[in-house]
């Protein structure tokens, strides 16, 4: 559920930091009175007599000569609290993951040595089936924001959202000028991660990937200031690269690309840089979406580093025009280019945009009250669309921008910066159509994850089971 806020940004951000049940498509993963029902269904056919499926592996079951009664809703819930107990995991030899904060699944049960000849056997681990889908956390500290997703999966190549963190910290202020993270940027950076740091440990996470972009990786102190982090919130956080944060991008939103697509220039208008990926699956699609990039390229230019540039919160119609020519001398140096051909002129190509830019256009251009990820989150813009929401933005006064409820004061100067850099991707790749995507980095790193954890395929076989 989303708590209204003061200012639209907040608003935005505070719906993330609470839990999120929402299905990685976007869709609600489904509510409670369906399961509640499914519930009642199988309550129905233990009274009626009907023969019950085999139990899951681990799950307590009637012992041999003694009668099964019916148990009512009390009795059900005594027998879970009995079998949460017994399952006491010895942490021995469980997996590590990438952050010192975040504990260790509890899966396996230490076997005693077995006596003989004097000497000990080999301590040997066997591996307890657990019914419960374990949790996989992604971390983005990027030059604007810092973001955080917990999510179990679901169905295959699917997930569910089950706490979320979202905060912005401008953690490259100042950074195009001095070429330093600041110390204020570093200290909201740190207040934040240790929030991170406080919902991690509270959760048994099996595997997590926490990853730093664009404002670490540029700043001279960059890896100065992870240590300083690690030492701080106990979060160790990777400075990943440009074509590692274009692969991650392209990977969250696949579930976004439909199968009559030929072509996709997907961009992510990030705080200190733009990524940008040429995607063709004109032949057969087969795998990730990531494995059809042909080009990509990376622009040292996002909405903080731009605004800082030319100025964000009084932006007049030359300003804004040279934001956009300066991005797109950018662009001419990109010799990749061209390589979807002729697929990026037809019917079947268009436009993917991952980022606060193009959320912040759906939400005004659907005239939302206040931002709301599920009506923004896939929706198809047209390029008259786009072009009067500009149009119409660039005709606002700070205080306007200000007071619209999917902008607010966090982004109110950074907006048109994002805008600029749109419309120079737009002219390289005049798509009519633009899909909205709010998500990206953290929806990849879990994807990734997960698959490469073989999660989905674990859950397939606890189905059948």
């Amino acid at each position: 559920m989303i708590v209204p806020a003061a200012s639209g940004m907040e608003a935005r951000h505070r719906k993330d930091e609470s839990v999120t049940d929402l299905e990685f498509d976007g869709k609600p993963s489904g509510d409670e009175a369906s399961r509640g029902g499914r519930a009642r269904k199988r309550r129905g056919r233990r009274k009626s007599g009907q023969k019950q499926a085999a139990p899951v592996q681990g799950a307590l079951v009637p012992r041999p000569g003694k009668p099964e009664t019916q148990d009512n809703g009390l009795q059900q819930k005594k027998k879970r609290k009995r079998r949460r107990g017994r399952k006491v995991f010895a942490r021995d030899g469980a997996e590590a993951v990438a952050t010192a904060a975040v504990r260790p699944p509890a899966n396996t049960v230490a076997m005693p040595p077995v006596a003989g000849n004097g000497a000990a056997a080999p301590r040997r681990e066997t591996p307890v089936a657990d019914e419960r889908p374990h949790a996989y956390a992604a971390l983005d500290l990027g030059t604007n924001n810092c973001r955080l997703l917990v999510a179990i999966p679901t169905r295959p190549g699917q997930f569910r959202v089950i706490d979320a963190f979202s905060r912005i910290v401008r953690l490259g202020e100042g950074l195009s000028g001095t070429g330093r993270l600041g110390d204020q940027a570093m200290s909201r950076a740190v207040e934040a991660l240790k929030h991170c740091a406080e919902k991690l440990a509270g959760r048994d996470i099996r595997k997590a990937r926490l990853i730093a972009t664009e404002a670490c990786r540029s700043a001279e102190n960059g890896v100065e200031f992870l240590t300083r982090v690690t030492e701080e919130t106990g979060l160790v956080l990777e400075i990943i690269d440009r074509e590692t944060e274009a692969r991650l991008a392209v990977s969250g939103c696949g579930s976004l690309v439909e199968r009559d697509t030929d072509g996709v220039v997907l961009f992510d208008i990030g705080g200190g840089s733009s990524e940008i990926a040429l995607i063709d699956i004109s032949a057969r699609r087969g795998g990730r979406l990531a494995d059809h990039i042909v080009s990509w390229t990376s622009l040292p230019v996002g909405v903080v580093s731009l605004s800082e540039r030319f100025g964000g919160r009084h932006v007049t119609p030359e300003i804004y025009a040279a934001m956009v020519e300066d991005v797109a001398r950018m662009l001419d140096a990109f010799e990749g280019r061209d390589k979807l051909g002729l697929i990026a002129h037809g019917d079947r190509f268009h436009l993917l945009g991952t980022s606060g830019t193009v959320t912040t256009l759906a939400g005004i251009h659907l005239d939302l009250p206040r931002y709301d990820r599920r009506r923004v989150d896939g929706l198809w813009m047209q390029s008259d669309d786009i072009d009067r929401m500009i149009e119409r933005l660039v005709g606002w006064e700070f205080h306007e921008r200000v007071a619209n409820p999917c902008i607010g004061p966090d982004r109110a100067d950074l907006v048109l910066a994002g805008c600029a850099i749109l419309e120079a991707i737009r002219r390289v790749w005049p798509a009519q159509r633009l899909r909205v995507a709010d998500r990206g980095l953290r929806e990849g790193i879990l994807a990734e994850l997960m698959a490469g954890d073989g999660a989905w395929r674990r859950s397939r076989e606890r189905g059948r089971s």
